[in-house]
């Protein structure tokens, strides 16, 4: 592992307590595509197909817990 020299340390936390580090460093760009993709997937309608399965599953459930 590379060491870091006083003066990097120093600028490194000088930038972090700043707000101007990233604490992720290079995996940040792939957190912010995943948060991304994960926005757009939550605020996506459910189809009515779909919402229509799912409301047929609740209401056959309960018929077979009382079985």
């Amino acid at each position: 592992m590379k060491e870091m020299s006083k003066k990097q340390m120093t600028d490194a936390l000088s930038r972090h307590r700043n707000g101007d580090g990233n604490p992720l460093g290079a995996n940040s760009e792939i957190a912010r595509k995943l948060k991304q993709y994960y926005d757009e997937l939550v605020s996506d309608r459910v189809p009515d197909r779909f919402a229509q399965l799912l409301s047929q599953l609740e209401q056959a459930e309960p018929a077979q817990k009382k079985d």
